[in-house]
C-alpha cells in the first residue's frame, strides 16, 4: 500500500463555497415563477438538504405537502421545469461575483496544481452549477485544475451512495487509499467513506450540527494567510492546511486503518 497522497477529490456545494443560501433563494424564485406558494426558509432547507439532488429535493417536499398531486403523470415534467428555472436563477445569482470560495480552497487547489497533484470533483450538483461557480471565482480555464469532473449526470445513485466517488477514482485510476476527499455534509462523508476515501470535513452553516464521527479531520475551513485557523487546531502548520499537512494526515489515516 502506498503511503504517498496522490490525489484530492472535492465536493462543490458547501465545500468549495457557501452556495446553499443562493440555491435556496433560487428555489424560492422558481416556485414563485411557476405560480407555487411554496417557500423554503432556512430551517426547512436545512432539513431538505438531507435529500441529495435538486429534483429529488423538490419531489421529497412535494410528497410532504401534497402527496395526491405528486402522484399525477405530469409531476416529473413540473419538477423538471422548476429545476430548469431554479438553475437559471442560481446562475444569475452566482454570476454577480458575490459568492467567493471558502478560505483556503483556491490557495490549496493552486498549490496542488503547481505540485502536479491530480484533483477531481465529485458532486451531486449539475455541470451548469459547477461551471458558473468556478468560472466566476477561478476564471474561464478552471477545468485545467481537475483531471475529471463527476457531477449529477455521472452516477445513477446520488450521495450518500458512493457512486460519484467511485467514478472519480476510476477516472483518476487510483485506489481510494491514495486519495483524500473534502466534504461539508454527513451525506457527503458517508459517500466518500463508503468508497473507502479518508475525508476532511469543513461544515457549512447548514451542516454544522450533523455527525462527522468518521471524518479524518473536522475544521471550520482550510485557512489562509489572511484568514488563519485558530491555535486550537494544533496540527495545522502556519494556521492553514497545505499539502504537507494533508500528506501527514493521509499517512496517519493509513496507519490508523492498518
Amino acid at each position: 500500500m502506498s503511503t504517498t497522497l496522490k490525489a484530492l477529490i472535492f465536493d462543490v456545494d458547501g465545500t468549495l463555497a457557501d452556495t446553499e443560501s443562493a440555491h435556496r433563494s433560487a428555489f424560492n424564485l422558481a416556485f414563485r415563477e411557476v405560480g407555487l406558494t411554496w417557500n423554503w426558509d432556512e430551517a426547512l432547507y436545512t432539513t431538505l438538504l438531507e435529500v441529495a439532488g435538486g429534483k429529488e429535493r423538490i419531489l421529497f417536499y412535494w410528497n410532504m405537502v401534497d402527496p395526491d398531486q405528486v402522484a399525477t403523470n405530469k409531476a416529473s415534467e413540473v419538477i423538471a421545469q422548476i429545476h430548469r428555472i431554479k438553475t437559471r436563477h442560481y446562475e444569475a445569482l452566482v454570476s454577480t461575483g458575490e459568492i467567493s470560495l471558502r478560505p483556503g480552497i483556491q490557495r490549496l487547489i493552486r498549490e496542488a496544481y503547481a505540485a502536479q497533484l491530480p484533483m477531481a470533483i465529485a458532486t451531486t450538483t449539475t455541470s451548469a452549477n459547477i461551471d458558473v461557480l468556478l468560472r466566476t471565482t477561478m476564471g474561464v480555464d478552471w477545468r485545467k485544475f481537475f483531471v475529471t469532473v463527476c457531477d449529477a449526470s455521472t452516477a445513477r445513485n446520488k450521495k450518500p451512495a458512493p457512486d460519484v466517488y467511485l467514478a472519480a477514482l476510476e477516472a483518476l485510476n487510483l485506489p481510494a487509499t491514495d486519495c483524500l476527499a473534502f466534504e461539508d455534509s454527513e451525506n457527503g462523508l458517508r459517500a466518500a467513506r463508503l468508497a473507502g476515501i479518508a475525508t476532511i470535513i469543513t461544515p457549512s452553516c447548514y451542516t454544522i450540527c450533523q455527525c462527522f464521527s468518521e471524518a479524518l479531520q473536522v475544521l471550520p475551513h482550510l485557512g489562509d494567510p489572511d484568514h488563519v485557523l485558530s491555535s486550537d487546531f494544533y496540527d495545522v502548520s502556519r494556521g492553514w492546511v497545505d499539502l504537507a499537512t494533508l500528506q501527514r494526515w493521509h499517512q496517519g489515516s493509513l496507519l490508523e486503518a492498518a
